[in-house]
C-alpha cells in the first residue's frame, strides 16, 4: 500500500506542483515581489492571515500589501507613526490594524539587529532536534519578548505557539514556504532542514489524510499534525511535507468534500480511497 500511495502522491506532485496552480493560495503574494527581503516579510504576513474563506483572505492581503507600498520590507524596517496610520481601518476576521502594527514593530526590531527573520529564527534552531517545533516555540517566545508589553489576543493568535497544543497551521505553512525549494515553495531559508518540517494541517489535508487512514482523530491538534507528518515521513523521510501543496489542490481546485461524485473517478486517489475506506469499515 505504501508503494502504491507514494506513486500516486508523486503523480499528484508532478501534476499540481507548478506555479500556475498557486492562486488562490496566499503564497501567490510572495511571488509578486522580486526582492527576497520583501518575499520573507510578505510570506509571514500572508501565512499569518491565511484563515477563513479564500476570497476574504485574498481581499485582506491585497488590502494589506497595498497599504505597505512597493516594499513591505522597507515598510516594516522603517515602521513609525506614519506607517501605522496607513494601517488604519485594516481588518481581517480576528485581527485588526493594531495586531499588524504590533507585529510590524516587532519585526522592525528584529530586522534592525538580525537583518532577516531567518537569522533570528536560527538562534533557536538546533540540528539535533527531531522536528522544527522546539525552534518554532523559541521563535514565538522571542518575538513576544521583543514586544515587551502584554500580548493582545490578536497578536497571540498570529504567534500561536506549539506548546498551546495548536497544530500551528499558519506558522508551519510559513516554514514550508521558506524552507522547501521547488517550483512552488521559495526555498529562501537555506539553513533549515526540510526533514524537520511539520505539515500545515488545513481542512483539506485533515480530510484527505483521514480518508487515507493517516490519522483517526476528530480534533486537528498538534498531535494530529505530528501523526500525519510521521505518516508522510514513512513515504519520504527527507521531505515529509513535499506532498502538502499538491494534495491540498484536490480539496481547493477539485472541490473534494469527502462525498463521492461522478468526477471522483477522475481523481488519482479514487481507487486508493475506496480501498482504504473499505478497510476502515471492515
Amino acid at each position: 500500500m505504501q508503494t502504491e500511495l507514494k506513486k500516486i502522491l508523486e503523480n499528484l506532485y508532478n501534476k499540481y506542483n507548478h506555479q500556475e496552480f498557486i492562486p488562490p493560495d496566499p503564497l501567490q503574494f510572495v511571488y509578486k515581489y522580486t526582492n527576497n527581503s520583501d518575499r520573507e516579510i510578505v510570506a509571514f504576513f500572508a501565512s499569518a492571515l491565511a484563515y477563513g474563506r479564500v476570497e476574504q483572505i485574498e481581499k485582506s492581503l491585497h488590502d494589506l500589501f497595498n497599504r505597505m507600498g512597493s516594499s513591505p520590507f522597507e515598510f516594516v524596517k522603517s515602521f513609525n507613526a506614519s506607517s501605522k496610520a496607513k494601517l488604519r481601518g485594516f481588518k481581517h476576521r480576528f485581527n485588526d490594524e493594531n495586531d499588524i502594527a504590533d507585529l510590524a514593530m516587532i519585526f522592525k526590531k528584529v530586522l534592525t539587529k538580525y537583518l532577516s527573520l531567518e537569522k533570528f529564527f536560527l538562534h533557536g534552531y538546533n540540528e539535533s532536534d527531531g522536528t522544527i517545533l522546539p525552534a518554532l516555540e523559541i521563535f514565538c517566545d522571542n518575538l513576544m519578548k521583543i514586544h515587551d508589553k502584554p500580548v493582545s489576543r490578536g497578536l497571540g493568535y498570529l504567534l500561536c505557539k506549539p506548546s498551546s497544543g495548536s497544530p500551528c497551521k499558519r506558522l508551519n505553512l510559513f516554514l514550508r514556504w521558506m524552507v522547501r525549494d521547488d517550483e512552488v515553495d521559495s526555498g529562501l531559508w537555506s539553513c533549515v532542514d526540510k526533514a524537520k518540517l511539520i505539515i500545515p494541517v488545513d481542512v483539506h489535508i485533515a480530510r484527505l489524510t483521514g480518508f487515507l487512514l493517516m490519522h483517526a482523530r476528530a480534533n486537528m491538534n498538534l498531535k494530529a499534525a505530528i501523526e500525519i507528518t510521521h505518516a508522510f515521513a514513512e513515504l519520504n523521510p527527507a521531505d515529509p511535507v513535499k506532498y502538502d501543496f499538491a494534495l491540498s489542490r484536490i480539496g481547493i481546485l477539485e472541490n473534494c468534500d469527502g462525498k463521492f461524485r461522478p468526477q471522483c473517478k477522475l481523481c488519482q486517489l479514487c481507487n486508493y480511497c475506496i480501498k482504504r475506506n473499505a478497510e476502515k469499515g471492515a
